[in-house]
């Protein structure tokens, strides 16, 4: 399922985005903003695949916000202007959907980001990261759980741990797609290594345990299941 955001200055485009994405089973529409700063602040923390943008709003315009998103989240662009449509696709957006539009054009414009996403994803191996002044080589199923402190990351292997400098953010959009789940702000884990789920952690091995926001529990075990 793709996860998605829309960001409109009209609160009733959203309401028409909100109500297409319920009868479109490939969008999970996380979140609906008017203020494209709020928008930015949330995609510090979520990884999201799809934006349903306007191009005309105060503060920003579409064509300028969406150079702001990771290299890998598809655009659809929602506008009532038709002549911005040349800038859009030479900004690689996946579709350029002009208001009024139908819910067979909706759908239409998902199945063209779903279908991008799918070409697009490439089996994640290994990640190579600096470690001072050290490259290391780090495979991803040896990973139990990556935590964040401010810029860096402590990557726990069983046997090792690794500082680097990356954000929580850019870790979740690299390990998009592979096997990997945030389950609290400062913690992501993977999910094939997971042992026991409690209430408020969740448990790697013998010796790790990372702490789970309540939030995160039924979107987790959605996760497991699909894996099992």
């Amino acid at each position: 399922m793709i996860t998605a955001i829309a960001i409109d200055d009209e609160p009733m485009a959203l309401e028409v985005v909100k109500a297409h994405a319920k009868k479109v089973s490939l969008i999970d529409l996380k979140a609906t903003f008017v203020n494209v700063f709020e928008a930015l602040e949330y995609l510090k923390n979520e990884s999201i695949d799809l934006v349903f943008l306007d191009i005309n709003m105060p503060d920003i315009s579409g064509l300028d916000f969406s150079q702001l998103l990771p290299k890998n989240c598809q655009v659809i662009f929602t506008t009532a202007y038709s002549q911005y449509a040349v800038d859009a696709f030479n900004l690689n957006a996946t579709d350029y959907l002009v208001k009024p539009f139908d819910l067979l054009r909706f759908t239409k414009a998902c199945q063209k980001a779903s279908d991008s996403l799918q070409k697009d994803e490439v089996k994640k191996e290994f990640l190579m990261v600096k470690d001072g002044y050290d490259v290391v080589k780090i495979t991803l199923t040896d990973i139990l759980y990556i935590q964040s402190e401010g810029n860096y990351l402590t990557i726990k292997e069983t046997d090792r741990k690794t500082i680097t400098r990356m954000t929580m953010s850019e870790a979740v959009e690299t390990l998009s797609g592979s096997g990997f789940m945030k389950v609290h702000k400062s913690y992501v884990v993977n999910l094939r290594k997971i042992k026991k789920i409690e209430r408020h952690q969740v448990t790697l091995s013998d010796k790790d345990q990372v702490p789970i926001a309540p939030n995160y529990h039924p979107e987790l075990l959605e996760e497991l299941k699909k894996l099992g």
